[in-house]
């Protein structure tokens, strides 16, 4: 967008404060950011309370409100930077990927163009593309890719944790079945005769997904409900009641299992979206996960469960809060791991001060912005 896209601060002294700070956040939402309206209004609140004569608290402002992310940061200067005239032009946003046609395909799928070209070679194209893309960032991913992206989605192959069972079954041997035993000897009229054994069961183990969906986490939602639809159908899940619970995080906690049921993914993914209301908009975790812990009707589902909370971290509140309410889940569940999708980028520090406040009552901190950090979050709910 060049400067033409609206007034400029240094083009427009006759204009009020709040048009002058509209019109930042519109030009930074312009060149890419995910600016929505609730953080142009905390954006507004924050100038409001620090004052806007010093264009650095007005610069620290919307630092903390209009960016969603640390990438986001440097577009944000460049942003100011030419709003008040210090720099030559706005930035423009990232153009859109062009949707192109598929050539190489994984293996197994039909493809146009597949024929004319051999079988061994096609194959390795193939398997090439797939091991480059299990390490991509998936919010980075254009039309081309994301093609693919879903069958390597669909393509695992999750298992849910396993925990003992109080119910026993006979075996081969274990502990002494006594009361079979004894049956057993008195149908022989008290000769004696094979002792019978038992073993304890095991079950799945229960997995709440908490996952958020707020502005700053709109690049990663569609692959992380693709995900979680993939656990929610893993072996035993739908045996076991209650197996997999998930939930969404935003500015309300909404619960989605049931739009997940469907096998059809695409339905399931429709289904989610009309039921969650605050889809990219704010966050408050700490209020959230409050009302999970303390809601009546899923309190109980933490309890003795492992709980993934998928989420940069990224707190509008009051990040103690926060760290009291997870540490609450942390005593009730069996198992709290968060997944961060900034946490396998280069030169990434958990620093901001919602990450630091749960770090304390986290027992795995992984990440979650590529299908092979997808791979080992399952290898982590595996082990329960």
């Amino acid at each position: 967008m060049s400067a033409s896209a609206g007034p400029r601060a240094s083009d427009a002294p006759s204009l009020e404060p709040d048009e002058v700070l509209v019109g930042l956040a519109h030009a930074v939402r312009a060149a890419g950011v995910p600016v929505t309206p609730d953080r142009t209004s905390a954006f507004l609140q924050a100038v409001a309370a620090l004052g806007c004569a010093d264009l650095e608290q007005v610069r620290r402002a919307g630092r903390a409100t209009l960016c969603a992310g640390p990438e986001d940061l440097v577009r944000f200067e460049q942003v100011v930077a030419a709003w008040f005239g210090d720099g030559d032009e706005l930035p423009r946003a990232a153009p859109p990927e062009q949707p192109s046609e598929v050539l190489s395909p994984l293996p197994g799928d039909d493809a146009p163009g597949s024929l004319e070209t051999q079988e061994g070679e096609t194959v390795r194209v193939a398997a090439s593309d797939r091991e480059v893309l299990r390490h991509r960032d998936v919010a980075a991913l254009g039309p081309r890719d994301k093609a693919l992206l879903d069958r390597l989605l669909a393509g695992l192959r999750p298992r849910l944790p396993q925990r003992r069972s109080s119910r026993r079954t006979a075996w081969r041997r274990g502990e002494i079945d006594v009361q079979r035993t004894l049956r057993r000897t008195l149908r022989q009229l008290g000769e004696p005769g094979r002792i019978a054994h038992r073993r304890r069961t095991s079950r799945a183990r229960r997995v709440v997904l908490l996952i958020d969906v707020s502005g700053s986490m709109r690049p990663y939602a569609e692959a992380l409900l693709r995900l979680a639809h993939v656990i929610a159908h893993a072996p035993g899940a739908r045996a076991g009641v209650g197996a997999v619970e998930v939930f969404t995080l935003g500015t309300r906690l909404t619960r989605i299992t049931e739009a997940l049921r469907s096998r059809d993914v695409e339905r399931a993914l429709v289904r989610a979206g009309d039921e969650v209301p605050d889809w990219s908009g704010g966050t408050r975790l700490g209020e959230v996960l409050g009302a999970f812990v303390s809601g009546a009707r899923t309190r109980h589902l933490a309890r003795g469960a492992v709980v993934v909370v998928v989420s940069d971290g990224w707190e509008r509140g009051d990040a103690r809060e926060l760290g009291e309410q997870l540490g609450r889940l942390h005593r009730l569940a069996h198992r709290v791991v968060w997944a961060n999708p900034h946490r396998g980028k280069v030169g990434y520090r958990p620093v901001q001060a919602g990450i630091v406040a749960v770090l304390p009552h986290v027992d795995d901190f992984v990440a979650g912005h590529s299908v092979a950090a997808f791979e080992e979050l399952l290898e982590v709910i595996a082990r329960g």
